[in-house]
């Protein structure tokens, strides 16, 4: 099982623009990889790698992707993100087996919902969604399939109200459960990648077993 140290970030404001943000985040020595082919029929791997640390009040997130095909058309909250060009972070912030699925396409569009697994998920509202703050270099607006080389990046902020069936105060000094991926459901070569490893059969990240470790120091 991987483990990784999460740094508290400091800022002149308790809620950072997103600009200054990404730049704290790049700033950061360690990136991370999501690198991990755990599925023998799935082995395209994009280039993955993301910066993750945290302040009083967020979560802060950014990932530095360039793939050979990209896509990034849905548009609403909830949508299935996960077809299009999509990172997602998953976290189990207590030790009652509820987690939540942080899950984003290339232009901030956002999936959010929780529960112990894949079935019976219980979705975010998108209110709840919507103090979610993200910041693509890929833009807001809709594109259909691309092939050739593309790179992008996605800044996200996540408020630990976001965790709506927990009541998250404060991250520091706590461990959690967690992992980190890159998927592309629907594109012409669709492909899973992880951060942690996972030992299923077929390409499933609601695996909490096989989540990492994550400490707030």
């Amino acid at each position: 099982m991987k483990t990784l140290e999460i740094p508290k970030l400091e800022f002149s404001t308790q809620i950072p623009d997103l600009d200054e943000i990404s730049e704290n985040l790049d700033s950061l020595k360690i990136k991370n990889q999501v690198g991990e082919i755990n599925w023998k029929d799935f082995s395209y791997r994009p280039e993955v790698l993301f910066s993750i640390g945290y302040t009083r009040k967020e979560i802060l997130l950014k990932y530095y992707v360039t793939e050979d095909f990209f896509k990034a058309e849905k548009t609403e909250s909830n949508q299935r993100v996960y077809e299009d060009s999509c990172v997602e972070f998953f976290v189990m912030p207590a030790d009652d087996w509820i987690y939540y699925n942080f899950e984003f396409n290339a232009i901030g569009t956002c999936l959010l919902g929780s529960g112990t697994g894949r079935e019976n998920r219980i979705g975010a509202d998108p209110e709840i969604i919507s103090r979610i703050r993200r910041k693509s270099s890929a833009g807001g607006k809709p594109v259909k399939e691309r092939k050739g080389k593309f790179s992008w990046t996605i800044t996200i902020a996540i408020p630990l109200n976001a965790f709506f069936r927990h009541q998250v105060d404060d991250l520091k000094g706590k461990i959690l459960r967690a992992n980190f991926f890159k998927c592309g459901d629907k594109l012409s070569v669709p492909h899973f990648l992880t951060w942690n490893p996972v030992g299923t059969e077929k390409p499933d990240f609601h695996q909490p077993e096989y989540f990492g470790s994550i400490k707030f120091v």
